[in-house]
């Protein structure tokens, strides 16, 4: 039987492929001719993916809560996919730069505009009482979302703002883990002791942490916008991107959990605590933080009223 031409062509490539690896392509056909075709279901494990929500109580509202978080688990992958290539990326072009953090971007608006499925696709009732079944586990815990600001950022950025202003990168990378913001906001509301919700965390993630944070020590994002040449750096488009992935994750993803905290952990004049026992009403709102990835790029009046209007209009809606 004759061989195709093109057909001929592409065994040759691929001989020549695996004999530079040291592998036999003879085998490899084989293995092809035995394999069975693939299948949608096959390729993306559907069944398991669909046999991963395990409620702890027979609210059916439960169900949609936990598919919530891991969807946004699944996004926080996306981000730190892409956050990854531009770490990685050695062409410095702002074309490159741009892309990914577009796509970041666009992941950042599906995960808060659907966010609407939290603060009103519950029953309030039926949360109030499954939410107890969770404890000591807490949203707080996502270690995908902390991933997200240390490749974004110099970890002293990320610091508390009562001591930001006394650290640099002079301070080693263990001080400023012990001082970094979101730490404040896992206390205990009466005691001031670390919650068990951050005991957890910290035993489970701070090796993971610090391998992270040692590893982009002077190639965060940050650091690669600003090795850019300067005429790369200048980018209007470029620097629109990075202010909008700033206020993404640093202000509507912070102001939309507020927006569901309100929905159902205020009760009356009072708050209700957080599953992991975090002092939500304290450790979320933007302007109390003041987290900016990319503080260069802003104006000393932008980063003074850094999420002002948005905790406003979500504390003193007599303001609007």
């Amino acid at each position: 039987m004759e061989i195709a031409s093109d057909i001929a062509q592409r065994i040759e490539k691929l001989e020549e492929k695996y004999k530079n690896s040291g592998q036999d392509l003879g085998s490899y056909l084989d293995g092809l001719l035995h394999q069975r075709y693939l299948t949608y279901w096959d390729y993306i494990h559907l069944d398991t993916l669909l046999s991963l929500q395990i409620p702890k109580t027979y609210f059916p509202d439960e169900e949609i809560f936990i598919m919530y978080h891991q969807i946004t688990e699944l996004y926080f992958k996306l981000i730190i996919h892409e956050q990854k290539q531009i770490i990685d990326d050695k062409l410095q072009k702002a074309s490159f730069f741009i892309q990914k953090v577009n796509r970041i971007n666009n992941y950042f608006k599906a995960l808060i505009s659907s966010f609407e499925i939290m603060i009103n696709g519950m029953e309030k009732e039926q949360f109030l009482h499954y939410r107890m079944s969770l404890l000591p586990a807490s949203g707080f815990q996502s270690a995908q979302y902390r991933m997200i600001e240390f490749y974004a950022t110099p970890m002293e950025n990320l610091t508390h703002f009562t001591v930001r202003d006394q650290m640099s990168n002079k301070n080693s990378l263990e001080e400023l883990y012990e001082n970094v913001y979101w730490k404040k906001g896992a206390t205990n509301t009466e005691t001031g002791e670390k919650t068990l919700t951050l005991k957890q965390f910290e035993y489970r993630y701070t090796p993971r942490f610090m391998r992270i944070t040692k590893s982009v020590k002077k190639s965060t994002i940050y650091h690669k916008y600003l090795q850019l040449p300067e005429k790369e750096k200048e980018s209007p488009v470029l620097i629109e991107a990075l202010k909008s992935l700033d206020v993404n994750a640093n202000v509507h993803w912070p102001l939309m959990h507020m927006g569901s905290a309100y929905r159902y952990l205020r009760k009356e004049k009072n708050n209700i605590d957080a599953t992991g026992g975090t002092n939500w009403k304290e450790y979320l709102p933007p302007s109390f933080q003041k987290v900016i990835f990319f503080p260069e790029i802003w104006n000393e009046e932008e980063k003074e009223n850094w999420g002002k209007q948005w905790v406003d209009h979500i504390f003193n809606p007599e303001k609007k």
